[in-house]
């Protein structure tokens, strides 16, 4: 069965951003995936205004040591400074996640939650938290030598890391070993040795309490390295240079772009000639997606609906199909962790699986009654599971669920994009909208029992939450 121009940008929007807003819906139905592309691309040219969530109380912090030392900290103001820092997270994380949902920016904050995921970092500190978001956000569309550099250098990352512990005579390989496995090159493709003198040459590489990154000659290690085959006396940023001189770290940042927007299953001979151009660019990040994006396999029917959404994904693709106001927004993270994707908190080091390890039975059954929550004003009584590991043992124990979702839908916005929709195929006209599987297929009886057909906005919008609550608006 041919594709679709609306089901081809509608993938596009789905893939390069959150979907499409419902203000977009009839836009889907006549520009050409091209034209969208290039629209979505030079919303997303400007540099983004950075996130502030954390400043007053950072500034505030910082001004009350006044010099002194964090270890020197009584206990009880430790806890007050870890307590704010976790608001400060929390406040992050809502104010990323509106981004995603109301930014023009769409390219943008998508491929910054990809490298969100590549660079997984847990920080309970607020203030380097937001500094490292910041620096994946300006640079997620630049050049990639460049990102890998300044999060190297970032103190969530240095901190999670241990490379605070990473000292001449006693080096700690925790950093070289996933700026190689996880950052650059993948499992595989160097040897113990090489993580062993890469150690020794990040040696020195720390942060002050602000943040700012330092460099300690006196903790240094300034003897001869041999790493990958080159030899010298190796910094921490020839270190970095060495890798992205790998046409192996192109590869494995292809293909992990490549599972992540176009398909889980990867063609290797695909990724072979994405990543020499990608190499051979000097790690150009927009002129990658933008071979992707502007391809066209990558509208191919095999690419279409066949990526399950992450968490986050489908909180702003719900947010974006309706217009909301939620009153209490902290119930948002709530619904991340009950769904298995907090933002600012990732599993481990290697990120979220992602792919069918988003869905199991109940997680299933739990996402599909997220948009019958906010219809129905239902109580969320799911108890999220405790992760202790995750939350590093700084959290509360989770008390019973019981939060409602406390929003108002903005309906006239979905009713004037169907005004010219006749009542008879009201139904299969928002099922390919909100749908990217093959809506041709839908049992149409099935669905009309749940919905309220006493009025035309009553079917609209019965029938917008019920093709909301099933597997198929699960996928993209």
């Amino acid at each position: 069965m041919p594709v679709s121009v609306q089901q081809k940008n509608q993938h596009l929007l789905w893939r390069a951003g959150f979907g499409p807003a419902v203000e977009q819906w009839n836009d889907v139905l006549k520009s050409t995936p091209h034209k969208f592309y290039e629209a979505l691309e030079k919303a997303s040219r400007k540099e983004p205004m950075p996130f502030k969530v954390a400043t007053n109380f950072a500034d505030g912090l910082m001004n009350g040591i006044d010099g002194i030392r964090k270890t020197e900290l009584s206990q009880d103001q430790k806890q007050e400074m870890h307590k704010k820092s976790r608001e400060e997270i929390r406040n992050l994380n809502l104010e990323w996640l509106d981004e995603m949902v109301n930014s023009e920016q769409q390219l943008r904050e998508k491929v910054a939650l990809f490298w969100h995921g590549h660079f997984a970092c847990r920080n309970l500190n607020a203030l380097y938290q937001q500094d490292l978001i910041n620096i994946i956000r300006k640079n997620a569309l630049g050049n990639f030598g460049d990102l890998l550099k300044e999060v190297s250098r970032s103190a969530a990352m240095l901190a999670f890391l241990n490379n605070q512990q990473n000292r001449k005579q006693h080096p700690n390989e925790n950093f070289a070993r996933e700026v190689m496995e996880l950052f650059t090159m993948g499992r595989g493709n160097y040897t113990e040795k090489d993580i062993k003198e890469a150690a020794r040459a990040f040696t020195g590489w720390q942060f002050k309490l602000n943040g700012d990154f330092v460099f300690r000659p006196m903790l240094h290690d300034d003897g001869q390295k041999t790493v990958l085959g080159k030899t010298g006396n190796f910094n921490g940023d020839d270190i970095l240079d060495i890798l992205l001189g790998q046409k192996q770290t192109a590869n494995y940042i292809t293909q992990k772009i490549y599972r992540y927007f176009v398909n889980d299953e990867v063609d290797e001979q695909r990724v072979k000639l994405l990543s020499e151009k990608f190499y051979k660019s000097g790690y150009d990040i927009a002129a990658l997606l933008k071979d992707i994006f502007t391809s066209e396999w990558f509208y191919d029917a095999k690419n279409i609906g066949t990526r399950v959404k992450s968490p986050v994904e489908l909180l702003a693709g719900i947010r974006r199909s309706l217009p909301m106001q939620i009153q209490n927004e902290e119930v948002q993270l709530q619904l991340q962790k009950i769904l298995g994707q907090i933002l600012f908190y990732p599993p481990n080091v290697a990120g979220w699986p992602g792919g069918l390890n988003w869905i199991d039975s109940s997680s299933l059954m739990f996402r599909m009654r997220i948009p019958q929550f906010v219809w129905n004003k239902e109580s969320i009584n799911v108890k999220p599971k405790s992760d202790d590991d995750q939350e590093m043992g700084k959290v509360q124990r989770n008390k019973a669920g019981g939060k409602m979702i406390q929003a108002t839908v903005n309906w006239d916005i979905l009713f004037h994009q169907l005004e010219k929709t006749s009542r008879e195929n009201l139904l299969a006209s928002i099922a390919e909208y909100v749908w990217q599987v093959n809506s041709s297929t839908f049992n149409k009886a099935l669905l009309e029992k749940y919905i309220d057909a006493s009025g035309r906005e009553q079917y609209i919008q019965t029938a917008m939450i019920q093709l909301m609550s099933t597997p198929e608006y699960q996928m993209c």
